[in-house]
C-alpha cells in the first residue's frame, strides 16, 4: 500500500472503532421498555393532533425535484470555477455547453408549465385546445365545401 494511503486507512479504522463503540455502548446501556407512548411521534413535548399523512399538491414535489436538480448543477459550476485556470479554454467551452443545456432544460420546464402554480395556465391550455379543435372543424368544413 502506498505511504500516503496509510493515514487514510488509519482514519477509516478509527472511525469504524468509534462508530462501533457508540452503537455497542448504547445497545448495552440503553433502556429496553415497550409502552404505548414509545412508538408515538414526539414533537417538542406537544401532544400529537391529527395525522402526519397530509396530501400535498404535486407542485411541491415537482419544485423540490427541480430544486435538487438545478442545485446539483451549481456544485459542478463551483468545481469548474475553482479549477478554471487548469482546464483552460477547452474547459470553458465545455462549461458553456453545460450552461446552455441547463438553460434549455429550464426553458423546457417553464414552457410545459412545471413552474406555474395557478389555474390560469390550465385555462390557457384548454383554450388552445379549443382553438385547435375549432380550426380542425373549420378545415373539415372547407374541405367538404370544396368537394361539392
Amino acid at each position: 500500500m502506498p505511504e500516503h494511503l496509510w493515514s487514510l486507512a488509519a482514519y477509516f479504522f478509527a472511525v469504524l472503532i468509534v462508530e462501533g463503540g457508540m452503537i455497542g455502548i448504547s445497545a448495552l446501556l440503553g433502556e429496553r421498555h415497550r409502552e404505548k407512548a414509545t412508538d408515538e411521534p414526539y414533537e417538542s413535548g406537544i401532544a400529537v393532533t391529527g395525522s402526519a399523512h397530509v396530501r400535498l399538491p404535486i407542485q411541491f414535489y415537482l419544485v423540490a425535484m427541480l430544486f435538487v436538480i438545478f442545485d446539483l448543477e451549481a456544485v459542478y459550476l463551483f468545481a469548474w470555477a475553482v479549477a478554471v485556470r487548469e482546464v483552460g479554454w477547452l474547459g470553458f467551452g465545455e462549461m458553456l455547453v453545460f450552461i446552455a443545456v441547463l438553460f434549455i432544460a429550464l426553458a423546457y420546464v417553464w414552457r410545459v408549465g412545471a413552474l406555474n402554480w395557478g389555474t390560469s395556465h390550465r385555462r390557457i391550455e384548454g383554450s388552445r385546445q379549443e382553438q385547435r379543435n375549432g380550426l380542425v372543424a373549420q378545415q373539415a368544413d372547407l374541405r367538404s365545401s370544396v368537394g361539392r
